[in-house]
């Protein structure tokens, strides 16, 4: 428990820096450059073609930077992004995040089942996930664009929320926003 705190608290201090940087201080140039890494399991100008990893592009510029931050500090925790995260700085993470918060989102598949996304346009609004993630599914701030996604990578926010979620509905939410343009 203790270990989990001071990781958080890093988190936090962490953001706070990030946060007291002028917005014009990214650099997208050299994030698109540092962004290269990313590219192998991210897809090129950050849209995955790989299930089960998410999409960067189009993604809010704070989201990503948290993330990063978590990453970074082990709050979050994947194999592959652990010797990444590790080896960059927190201009890194501005850049990282001002790049790929301009690129184009995905486009969603056509939907070759829209009743399903009925079904999920309906329990998305029963859950009332638009008032965090926009109307329009794209995020803001700090929080994730979830329209185009294929996959999603569940945070402790999220837990508390699809909890009382059954697989029916689970599955239809998720086809739904991946099919969102």
């Amino acid at each position: 428990m203790r270990r989990q705190f001071i990781s958080h608290a890093i988190s936090a201090i962490a953001l706070v820096t990030l946060g007291f940087c002028p917005a014009d201080a990214a650099d997208t140039a050299a994030g698109k450059a540092k962004a290269e890494v990313c590219a192998g399991c991210h897809g090129e100008n950050g849209i995955s073609q790989t299930e089960n990893i998410p999409s960067l592009a189009g993604q809010p510029d704070q989201f990503l930077q948290w993330q990063l931050v978590f990453f970074r500090a082990g709050s979050r925790k994947n194999d592959q992004m652990q010797p990444i995260v590790e080896e960059i700085n927190n201009e890194d993470i501005r850049n990282l995040g001002a790049y790929f918060s301009q690129l184009a989102p995905p486009k969603g598949p056509e939907d070759q089942d829209p009743d399903l996304s009925k079904k999920g346009t309906q329990v998305a609004a029963g859950r009332r996930c638009a008032s965090c993630h926009t109307d329009t599914y794209a995020g803001t701030k700090a929080v994730a664009r979830l329209a185009g996604q294929r996959v999603g990578g569940g945070v402790a926010a999220m837990a508390d929320v699809a909890y009382a979620m059954s697989e029916e509905e689970i599955t239809a939410v998720a086809h739904y926003l991946a099919h969102l343009q």
